[in-house]
């Protein structure tokens, strides 16, 4: 269906499913609107595939658990990375690295090591 002829109409959504929408939806350069159509037509297939209500919880339930895990992972990595960063800038390794740095940059620009 082209999308430029189709009717559109407004529908009330929990602020809460937006947000998901919302979230999901910026990865795959989706609209908000596209990632609920996106997410209504996967239901639809759901549905007709025969899938039991309760295999599509679980299916769900799997999907949002990997979903979690993998946030929390990233929230790890980028804590470790901050910790690393304030103890090179507590012990002063990261002001040395960044004066070695631009020596460095210099010295190729002029042609003369400081």
């Amino acid at each position: 269906m082209n999308q430029s002829n189709a009717a559109f109409v407004s529908v009330k959504l929990p602020v809460a499913l937006v947000a998901q929408a919302r979230e999901a939806a910026q990865p795959m350069r989706r609209s908000v609107a596209g990632q609920v159509e996106y997410w209504a037509t996967l239901g639809r297939i759901v549905e007709h595939s025969g899938l039991t209500a309760q295999e599509a919880q679980t299916a769900i339930a799997n999907y949002e658990d990997a979903s979690r895990s993998a946030s929390t992972q990233t929230t790890s990595q980028a804590d470790t990375l901050l910790a690393q960063f304030m103890i090179a800038e507590a012990d002063g390794s990261l002001a040395q690295r960044v004066r070695e740095v631009v020596a460095t940059n210099r010295s190729k620009t002029t042609g003369v090591v400081a």
